[in-house]
């Protein structure tokens, strides 16, 4: 297994700053959601992990040691833009990939068929990239960094282009692989997929992490005091409760800010003397109202 730990790392283009004391982990058996807006630092980032770019300053360790060009040769890597060979078979190109990696024809061959297969493309392996539609062209392009079961993983927008089918698919082999023990980075605008799938999350905007954390504590450290309530009477009453602020309601059904804890079990004895509550439970921000918070 696997530890990557960037710390400190900065870049500038002339006077500009991209990159201002980039500093987060990727821990083996975990998938790392990196979410941010266009030209926040993302791309970039990735490209420094895998020594594309050189940082202006600070460092990339794998298990406590400056990542070296050796290290780098064993990472998998998918990047945004398409990078297979369009006249090249679906097969014959993970193959290829697999062999540069050091791995016999059969060993490649048998690698390459299985994981094509896992990613729903075992019945394309003898057409040519280019003869692919956009999502399965992805597909491909996933198992092309996956086929040396590489034990860290940085993976630029993977589910673009995907139909939700899809994405499950993929979502489901990258899970495998995580479980498995391979340390994971991936970005996406897509935040509802993030939220589901991602362990830890890192927020990035003007080259600045704004927010890292596992999901749990992100949301744990934006959550506020709110709470729904489901009962069987009319909720309207819960407008003239002290400490109370009502977010939205209908019928038996409302949406509410509390001033504090205290409070809301004030309103649940309350609601359950005036009928039957069928539920009442508090309310954690998503991945897209964090994000929001955290970059205004």
């Amino acid at each position: 297994m696997s530890f990557l730990r960037l710390d400190g790392i900065t870049k500038s283009y002339g006077s500009r700053r991209v990159l201002d004391g980039i500093r987060f982990d990727v821990a083996p058996g975990r998938l790392t959601g990196f979410v941010g807006g266009n030209g926040a630092g993302k791309t970039t980032t990735m490209r420094i992990i895998l020594g594309v770019l050189a940082a202006d300053g600070g460092t990339v360790t794998l298990d406590g040691h400056p990542a070296t060009a050796d290290d780098r040769q064993s990472f998998g890597y998918m990047p945004e833009e398409r990078g297979l060979y369009p006249k090249m078979k679906v097969l014959e190109q993970v193959v290829y990939l697999a062999r540069l990696h050091g791995f016999s024809k059969a060993d490649a061959t048998a690698r390459g068929t299985a994981l094509l297969e896992e990613l729903g493309l075992g019945e394309r392996l003898d057409e040519k990239i280019e003869a692919l539609s956009l999502g399965n062209q992805q597909r491909a392009q996933i198992a092309a960094a996956l086929v040396h079961d590489p034990q860290v993983l940085i993976l630029d927008e993977p589910f673009s282009g995907l139909d939700p089918l899809a994405v499950d698919v993929v979502a489901e082999v990258l899970q495998r692989r995580a479980a498995a023990g391979a340390a994971i980075l991936f970005s996406s605008h897509q935040l509802d997929v993030v939220e589901r799938l991602c362990d830890d999350l890192i927020i990035i905007a003007g080259g600045t992490i704004r927010a890292a954390g596992s999901r749990d504590e992100l949301r744990s450290a934006h959550s506020t005091l709110r709470y729904q309530l489901h009962s069987g009477g009319d909720a309207g009453w819960l407008r003239g409760e002290p400490g109370v602020s009502v977010i939205d309601f209908e019928g038996g059904s409302a949406l509410f800010d509390v001033d504090t804890p205290d409070t809301a079990q004030r309103v649940l004895r309350e609601a359950m003397d005036r009928a039957a509550v069928s539920s009442f439970a508090p309310q954690h921000p998503s991945l897209a109202q964090i994000f929001k918070e955290v970059i205004a």
